[in-house]
């Protein structure tokens, strides 16, 4: 069984100007483009407490509450929150941030579930997750109840 780790051991930070090749009809960052670096946060923050190449097996809703504007300094944070036998759930946090102001918006977050995978493409096993405290307990019992609805909700279809 690999060696079991923290939340903190698996966070990742990306920041990315948004440019206007990122623009909607709008003149807004396309959702679109967000949704992939939100995808590829998950997965380093996976891939970093696995160890392993990890693929998306679902996206929970991703809900926009404020828009992101060319030139905001897009920052994802992404953690594990879940880790089970083979699947881990991450979150991952979307600050849009005026880099002159330094104003920043928290715009949404969103849970992942990714799968360790082996040298085959085949499930592998992933290190369990412990907490540090009592915030890391809370998230991890809310990720917990978040993962039977999940796998309730696929028995049902």
């Amino acid at each position: 069984m690999p060696t079991a780790k923290t939340i903190r051991d698996s966070r990742i930070q990306i920041a990315q100007l948004m440019q206007p090749e990122h623009a909607n009809n709008q003149g807004n960052v396309h959702g679109g483009w967000i949704m992939k670096l939100v995808d590829e946060a998950g997965a380093l923050a996976c891939m970093r407490h696995a160890q392993r190449r990890v693929v998306t097996v679902a996206i929970d809703s991703m809900e926009f509450h404020q828009p992101i504007h060319v030139g905001d300094l897009v920052i994802l944070t992404a953690e594990v929150t879940y880790a089970g036998r083979t699947s881990m759930e991450a979150e991952v946090k979307v600050i849009a941030e005026n880099p002159i102001s330094g104003q920043r918006t928290h715009t949404n977050t969103a849970y992942l579930v990714y799968v360790a995978i082996d040298e085959n493409g085949q499930p592998t096993p992933v290190p369990p997750l412990v907490p540090e405290n009592e915030e890391d307990e809370r998230r991890m019992e809310a990720a917990r109840q978040r993962q039977a609805y999940r796998l309730s909700q696929r028995k049902r279809t």
